[in-house]
């Protein structure tokens, strides 16, 4: 409901400039011909900032841990098709499924190397 009320307003205000005649559309529009109009600005509030620094961000992944470095790896042709088929059965992507099983192969080694240590 209130998109409509938001577009009837713009509607509204459209009529009203198409209404008017040159002189006085010129005069409505007048501050919009001035020069130097952003020494009339002020700093942005914190929000703002916010919401512009995200809008200037460059699109992209989102950034998980360090950020990611794609690599080139090769992979034995069956054991990548049987690591694509249980991606698909977990329902996640092939490089998820790969770090869960680079993650479970250092800790792995990680509690080796301790007990070797001990």
């Amino acid at each position: 409901m209130a998109k409509i009320d938001k577009m009837s307003d713009r509607h509204r205000l459209f009529e009203k400039y198409e209404s008017m005649n040159a002189k006085e559309l010129a005069e409505a529009t007048a501050e919009f011909d001035k020069e130097f109009v952003a020494l009339k600005s002020r700093p942005l509030s914190p929000e703002s900032a916010e919401l512009w620094r995200r809008a200037r961000a460059r699109p992209g992944r989102p950034r998980m841990g360090k950020g990611a470095k794609v690599i080139s790896v090769s992979v034995e042709k069956g054991l990548l098709a049987r690591s694509d088929a249980l991606a698909r059965k977990l329902k996640v992507r092939r490089a998820a499924l790969i770090a869960r099983g680079l993650r479970a192969v250092l800790a792995h080694e990680r509690e080796r190397v301790a007990d070797d240590s001990k």
